[in-house]
């Protein structure tokens, strides 16, 4: 059976790894190493990664593409949250004889909540009423309407679909499409299919909840920003290459669109020196969609459950290019 001497957990920015699982039932008891601060650039990764045997890598937040995995000369184990992850190059993984493990899926529902909340934080100004009231003030801003507004959902799947029905039930004109959008599914759900330039040109509110991949880079592009309402909100919890960034920037300055609110970026961690750090008119968080309780026992639980599955000459949950 394979024997692990060196294991490493990736990006544990909380400090969590050990709450939501026992490592220390690990047998043989392996060095376990806990990195809580992002490793940087694949140099980075493959110095401070070259000693380990096996690695539990959280989503995408460290990517092992062929040029680090042809690197990592002891790695013969890499375990990633959920249950695939396109940040790391299974056909190289499977050249090297590296098995790559999954978890089940997590934090959809999550996801679908933080979209919410931040459509409220920018319909109604949050951060900006907090800081007023903490600085003395009382009342500095007029939020905006949600009942009766147009909400455009693009991908109607795990996430899109829970955040629609709360459009609904807010009272609003919800309208989805998608490039595969079923209509008869998005009907069931009492959402109203139209074309992407309907969406873009007549919703209030445009939310992204599709998945990263060739044909969704860039999706949001300058064109599709000069179609929207000048006063109309973006909202993006799904992957930050979805939107032309530099585009949504000079929107955003220009005073073309009302405003967004995004949770992931093209370069995460967000560099100190981003530009989004000063954007106008902007709701930003840390890519939390998916940083919740529920979902850190599942990924956590479900790393570990890998990592014995492989020592026992059993690996679980292999993907595969």
């Amino acid at each position: 059976m394979p024997e692990l001497h060196r294991v490493a957990i990736l990006d544990d920015y909380q400090r969590v790894a050990h709450r939501y699982a026992d490592w220390d039932a690990l047998p043989g008891h392996p060095e376990l190493t806990v990195f809580t601060e992002h490793l940087g650039g694949p140099d980075d990764v493959v110095a401070a990664l070259e000693p380990f045997d096996a690695v539990v890598a959280m989503r995408e937040r460290t990517p092992f593409p062929a040029a680090v995995l042809d690197r990592l000369p002891n790695l013969s184990l890499l375990v990633t949250t959920g249950p695939a992850n396109a940040s790391i190059d299974l056909a190289a993984a499977e050249r090297r004889g590296i098995v790559v493990s999954g978890t089940r899926a997590a934090g959809l529902p999550p996801t679908a909540e933080l979209t919410w909340g931040l459509i409220h934080a920018l319909t109604r100004n949050l951060p900006a009423e907090d800081r007023g009231l903490r600085a003395g003030g009382w009342q500095w801003t007029v939020g905006r309407d949600l009942h009766g507004a147009r909400l455009g959902v693009i991908g109607l799947g795990g996430v899109g679909g829970r955040v629609a029905k709360v459009g609904l039930a807010f009272g609003m004109d919800v309208v989805a499409w998608s490039a595969h959008l079923d209509p008869e599914h998005a009907e069931s759900l009492g959402v109203t299919p139209v074309s992407k330039s309907d969406l873009l040109a007549t919703s209030d509110i445009v939310t992204l909840h599709v998945k990263l991949s060739p044909r969704t880079t860039g999706l949001i592009g300058r064109d599709e920003l000069a179609r929207m309402r000048p006063d109309a909100l973006l909202i993006n919890t799904s992957r930050g290459p979805v939107v032309d960034e530099e585009a949504l920037l000079a929107a955003l300055t220009a005073g073309t669109l009302g405003g967004a609110a995004l949770d992931v970026y093209a370069t995460e961690p967000l560099p100190a020196d981003s530009p989004w750090r000063t954007a106008p008119r902007t709701v930003l968080t840390p890519h939390l969609g998916y940083v919740t309780g529920g979902t850190y026992e599942v990924f956590y639980r479900d790393a570990l459950d890998a990592v014995l599955g492989y020592a026992a000459g059993e690996p679980i949950r292999e993907l595969k290019p």
